[in-house]
C-alpha cells in the first residue's frame, strides 16, 4: 500500500492526540544531517511525553499510511535520522521523554526513557558511584534510543561490548501501535526468541524504542591511560595482543591514532596538548581500568619498560593524573571535531578482522592513491577492529573539488573491506547512505530473511521508509 503525505487534516489530528503545542513545522536544525550530505523533507514534528502518546502517535499513522521517521538526537553519519525522498512523513522526536525511571546499584541496572541524552545517563550512573561506559563523541546530544537504534559503538566495546551488549531490556511501540513492555533487569532470559536484540540496531524501521533497562558497571579503582609510539599498524595489533596477555579484559579501550589526525587538529586550530615534541606517524591511546585492588601503576611500569626495550613500541607517556588522562583523550576525542573542518570527500566506518587490519591499511592507501591525491586520515577502535578510513583534499581544495570521484572512493575501499571478511557498516549503521552496500556485500540469504521481518513487523512500511532497504524493502 501507497504511503501517504503528511495533510492538514492529520496535522490536526496529531494536536488531539497529543497537544497543539507538541505539534509544529519542522525547525530547519532537524532536517540537515551532520555532514549536510542530507537535507530532509518532513514537515511535521511531533513530540510526545509518554509512552502512550508514541503509540497514539503511530497508530494514527499506520490508520493513514503516513511515514513516521524516529529522531533520537539527529547525530547519525548515515542520514537514518533524515527522510530525503517519499511523500513528507511526521519526524518523531522523543526528547521530551527524558526520564530516569529506575536506578538500583546495587543490581547495576539503570531504566531510562529513550530521550535521555548520553551523557546525562553517564552522569546519573557517577551519581550513583557506578559508571555506563558507552561513550562516543557525539554524547552530549546523542539518546539512549537512538544509540539503541544503531547499536552504537564508541571507544569502550573492547571490555564492554557495544549498546547491544549493555541493553537489558526495551520498551518498544510496533508498527501497530501496540506496545511491548521488554524491560526486563534479567541478566538471564531464555524465554523464546530475542526480540530485544531484534530491535536494537533496526534503525527504527522495525519499531520505536522508548525506553531501555541498561547495565551499569563498578567505577575502576585504579585507572591508567598512556599514549604509545609504534612502528605502524601491524606493531600496534601486536601491541594489542601483549597489551591483552599482560592486563587480561582490564583494558577498556585500545585506539589507533594517526599522525595525520594530529595535523588536522594543528591546521583547524583544535586545542590539544600534545605529549610528543616530534609527532610519530602512529600512535596508540590505551586505557586500562582495575575496579578491585591492585597494583597497577606497577605493573603499567613494567610492562611499557618492556615493550620499550623489545622495540615494539618507539616511545611513551603514561598520564600521572587525571588532568594528564584527560588531556590525552582529548587527543582523540577532539579528532573528529578536526575532521569535520577540513571536510571529508568520503568517510568510511568499517571493521576488520585484527589480523587484516595492517594490510587493509597498506592496500587501501595505494587504491586511493589509482584516484587521485587525497589526504588520508586513518584511526578508531583497534582494539574491537572498527577503523574510520577517511578520505580529505589537500590544502587549498574542498571536498566539493572531488564530488566526481566520490562514488569510486567508497566502492574501492569497500570492495576491499569486503576482499578482506570485513563490514562496511561496524558502528554507525546502513541508514539510507549504505542501501546499495547491503545488497552488494550482504550474505543474501540473510537479507532475504530481513526483508521478510520487515515486512511481517510493519507490513505497510511505515517505519523510517527509505533506511536500510531503501524506499521498498520488497524489491
Amino acid at each position: 500500500m501507497a504511503l501517504k503525505p503528511v495533510t492538514e487534516e492529520i496535522i490536526n489530528e496529531l494536536k488531539l492526540v497529543l497537544s497543539p503545542a507538541a505539534v509544529s513545522a519542522v525547525p530547519d536544525n532537524y532536517l540537515l544531517e551532520p555532514r549536510s550530505r542530507w537535507r530532509g523533507i518532513s514537515t511535521i514534528l511531533a513530540l510526545p511525553r509518554s509512552v502512550k502518546e508514541v503509540s497514539a502517535v503511530v497508530s494514527l499513522a499506520n490508520a493513514k499510511n503516513i511515514p513516521i521517521i524516529p529522531y533520537g538526537g539527529g547525530t547519525g553519519l548515515v542520514g537514518g535520522q533524515i527522510q530525503d525522498t517519499g511523500p513528507s512523513g511526521i519526524l518523531l522526536s522523543l526528547e521530551r521523554m527524558n526520564k530516569i525511571r529506575y536506578l538500583n546499584p546495587d543490581e547495576n541496572v539503570i531504566t531510562v526513557e529513550a530521550g535521555v541524552i548520553l551523557s546525562n545517563l553517564r552522569d546519573a550512573a557517577e551519581d550513583a558511584k557506578r559508571i555506563f561506559p558507552l561513550s562516543l563523541a557525539s554524547e552530549g546530544t546523542a539518546q539512549i534510543g537512538g544509540n539503541l537504534a544503531t547499536n552504537a559503538g564508541g571507544v569502550n566495546v573492547l571490555r564492554y561490548g557495544s549498546t547491544r551488549n549493555l541493553c537489558l531490556g526495551l520498551e518498544v511501540v510496533f508498527a501497530d501501535g501496540s506496545i511491548w513492555n521488554g524491560l526486563s533487569r534479567l541478566h538471564k532470559d531464555n524465554t523464546g526468541y530475542d526480540l530485544k536484540n531484534l530491535i536494537i540496531g533496526s534503525e527504527g524501521t522495525l519499531g520505536i524504542i522508548t525506553a531501555a533497562t541498561m547495565k551499569l558497571f563498578s567505577k575502576p579503582i585504579e585507572h591508567t591511560v598512556a599514549l604509545v609510539a609504534v612502528k605502524s599498524p601491524k606493531d600496534a595489533v601486536r601491541l594489542l595482543s601483549e597489551t591483552k596477555d599482560y592486563f587480561g579484559e582490564t583494558i577498556s579501550a585500545f585506539e589507533l591514532i594517526n599522525k595525520m589526525g594530529i595535523d588536522f587538529l594543528k591546521e583547524t586550530k583544535v586545542e590539544f596538548k600534545s605529549p610528543f615534541e616530534n609527532i610519530p606517524e602512529w600512535m596508540v591511546l590505551l586505557d586500562i581500568g582495575h575496579s578491585g585492588r591492585s597494583n597497577l601503576k606497577t605493573n603499567t611500569n613494567d610492562y611499557f619498560e618492556n615493550i620499550l626495550s623489545s622495540g615494539l613500541a618507539l616511545d611513551g607517556v603514561i598520564a600521572e593524573n587525571m588532568g594528564q588522562q584527560h588531556d590525552l583523550w582529548a587527543i582523540r576525542e577532539k579528532i573528529p571535531e578536526a575532521n569535520r573542518r577540513i571536510g571529508a570527500v568520503s568517510s568510511h566506518d568499517i571493521s576488520l578482522p585484527l589480523s587484516a587490519i595492517s594490510n587493509f591499511i597498506d592496500e587501501a592507501r595505494v587504491e586511493i592513491s589509482k584516484l587521485g591525491n587525497f589526504r588520508i586520515n586513518c584511526f578508531g577502535h583497534i582494539g574491537d577492529g572498527n577503523l574510520h578510513f577517511n578520505i580529505f583534499p589537500n590544502k587549498g581544495k574542498k571536498r566539493e573539488d572531488h564530488n566526481n570521484v566520490r562514488p569510486a572512493i567508497k566502492t574501492a575501499i569497500h570492495d576491499l573491506v569486503h576482499l578482506y571478511g570485513g563490514s562496511v557498516s561496524a558502528e554507525h549503521g546502513i541508514g539510507r547512505l549504505k542501501i546499495h552496500d547491503l545488497v552488494k556485500y550482504s550474505d543474501p540469504i540473510k537479507l532475504k530473511l530481513n526483508k521478510s521481518i520487515k515486512s511481517v513487523m510493519d507490513p505497510k512500511g511505515i517505519l523510517n521508509p527509505g533506511t536500510i532497504f531503501g524506499p521498498n524493502p520488497c524489491d
